[in-house]
């Protein structure tokens, strides 16, 4: 396939395929729907809780999938063995800031079964590298829901406080954060370290200096060592824009372990979320342990519009008197040179093009160019 006749979207998505099967991991296909059942039982999970249903012929509510792990876990076969597997999807949601459901093309990755520290540094590289394919300016948020989950159970905080704490530390909200603190009972060692892990961000030898000396739960500290040791994993593929952010925490009902979040310089939300995810593995009946995350393509729309100035590199104009020789004869040396071309007759309104010709009986003028 000539990659250079794709849309961005599209390029981005044939290179997020050709980097998951380059690594081994096998396309895994889908169907549209699901039953609506499994959507409720694991909402926290979803991005978006609103679901377009519709009942089956035998009376059964289904739903179009608003996502794509839930049905790889439920369908997926348990044994001894590793499953590598990766997917390009279309999901139906309503994305976020907008209203309205959408179908929506996600790609993602998933690890299931015996995963090991190799498998998690090879997921995590596996981000990075998608996040790269996207764009020069990314940054891959890593934490470890076992850090913030160390503290408040030090603390004995559970169910709604627990909560709000969470909430307030994924937010970076300082005051949010002491004032659940004080209302729930939290010790000032138990508020400073939750302080200090929302304020403290880095690379991972940044992280590692700022936290020499501090004194945490033993579950925080056993956590925070997985961590850095995964960093150092990564480390051993290349050169990553990592970045240790402690206020990642995702769902502690579902996550277990590391977790990561992908953001690109031109778009507010992240366009990649994941992490090591046990809990969802176990809530949903399944032995071993899974690692995985998404790639949200539908946030990329301003990005892409935004990085894509032309539909054509090169707009080839003919009319009557132009000789049809001459406009295929220039329009082939345009695609010989590996430039996107498009030929038409008059002046289209709606097409941007680097440059602009017009054939002139058998001569080719340059009417424009943005170069």
């Amino acid at each position: 396939m000539n990659s250079s006749a794709l849309r961005t979207d599209e390029k981005i998505t044939f290179q997020l395929r050709e980097l998951y099967r380059n690594w081994g991991y096998i396309q895994y296909h889908v169907g549209k729907f699901e039953e609506y059942d499994l959507y409720m039982q694991n909402k926290n999970f979803l991005a978006s809780e609103q679901i377009l249903t519709f009942c089956d012929t035998n009376g059964k509510l289904m739903a179009l999938k608003p996502d794509i792990t839930l049905s790889i876990i439920k369908n997926t076969k348990e044994d001894d063995t590793t499953k590598k597997l990766f997917y390009c999807e279309n999901v139906y949601r309503v994305p976020k800031n907008a209203y309205g459901f959408k179908e929506i093309m996600q790609t993602g990755l998933e690890c299931i079964g015996a995963v090991d520290r190799f498998s998690t540094a090879e997921v995590l590289m596996l981000a990075a590298e998608s996040l790269k394919i996207i764009s020069d300016t990314y940054v891959l948020d890593v934490s470890h829901v076992g850090i913030v989950a160390g503290v408040l159970d030090a603390e004995d905080i559970s169910g709604s406080a627990r909560a709000a704490i969470l909430e307030a530390v994924s937010n970076k909200n300082l005051h949010a954060c002491e004032d659940a603190c004080d209302k729930n009972g939290v010790s000032e060692n138990g508020k400073k370290l939750l302080k200090f892990l929302i304020t403290v961000s880095g690379t991972p030898t940044q992280v590692a200096e700022k936290m020499r000396g501090l004194t945490l739960p033993q579950g925080s500290q056993k956590a925070i060592e997985e961590l850095l040791q995964l960093s150092k994993d990564l480390a051993l593929y290349g050169e990553y824009r990592i970045n240790i952010d402690f206020s990642v925490v995702n769902d502690m009902d579902y996550y277990s372990g590391i977790v990561f979040k992908g953001f690109v310089n031109g778009v507010p939300v992240g366009v990649l979320s994941g992490g090591r995810y046990d809990h969802l593995m176990t809530k949903m009946g399944k032995n071993g342990g899974a690692v995985g995350f998404a790639v949200y393509l539908d946030q990329l729309e301003r990005f892409m519009m935004s990085t894509s100035a032309y539909d054509v590199d090169t707009l080839i104009l003919y009319d009557a008197n132009s000789n049809l020789e001459t406009v295929i004869c220039e329009a082939l040396k345009v695609k010989d040179a590996g430039r996107s071309v498009r030929i038409q007759k008059g002046a289209p309104e709606d097409i941007r093009s680097r440059v602009t010709f017009y054939v002139d009986h058998a001569e080719m003028k340059e009417v424009s160019t943005d170069d």
